[in-house]
């Protein structure tokens, strides 16, 4: 008789167990839908990361063509500085040329000729040596003033030829592939103000009279 009060009192114990699992159970289920409830579903979460992901290889990509511009530029253009530097060499051979043309106690004298033969040489092979390696001189004289090959330092007054065309180079620019060494410093023509072409007519009349 006490072994099956005992055995009854156990299954109760066993049965009350159970029962308070299973509430638990229930319990933890329902905060875990609670909490899911507030997360993004797996399908949107696979969007996100694709989106990431194509976020990721598009700033790679970018990053890439960069390096790759940079290479070819580095190659295309590495002596770009050094050839910058060495028009000056041009632009002091010109120099000593215009100062010892203009050097009137040497004018004339067969040794100036052979000098300036020499330094003609030598600007020359210069020129030359730029145009293996792209460089060239810019075309200035009698051409359309372009502000992005000249820079235009004074206007000369000029009727025979068209406002902005230009007459007279300071200084030779030169360009270095499709890149811009430096402009040429020039001067363009304008036409003569009405003023003065009054007072000529004034003075062709007065002259008639």
């Amino acid at each position: 008789m006490e072994k099956e009060e005992t055995q009854s009192t156990d299954n109760k114990i066993k049965d009350k167990d159970e029962k308070s699992e299973k509430e638990n159970f229930e319990n933890e289920k329902q905060e875990t839908l609670s909490v899911n409830d507030n997360k993004i579903t797996p399908e949107e979460e696979i969007l996100n990361l694709k989106d990431k992901i194509t976020r990721i290889y598009a700033e790679m990509e970018n990053q890439r063509r960069r390096f790759e511009k940079e290479k070819d530029d580095a190659f295309e253009y590495g002596g770009f500085s050094f050839a910058k530097e060495t028009l000056n060499l041009l632009d002091n051979l010109e120099r000593s040329k215009t100062s010892l043309i203009n050097d009137q106690e040497l004018k004339d004298k067969l040794a100036l000729k052979k000098l300036i033969e020499h330094i003609d040489i030598i600007n020359n092979d210069m020129i030359s040596i730029f145009k293996k390696n792209n460089i060239e001189p810019i075309k200035a004289i009698n051409e359309k003033l372009d502000p992005n090959l000249h820079q235009a330092m004074m206007e000369v007054e000029d009727n025979s030829k068209e406002t902005g065309t230009i007459v007279q180079e300071i200084q030779k620019g030169f360009t270095m592939k499709d890149r811009l060494l430096r402009p040429s410093l020039v001067a363009v023509s304008k036409k003569s103000s009405s003023k003065d072409e009054k007072s000529e007519e004034n003075v062709g009349k007065t002259d008639k009279n």
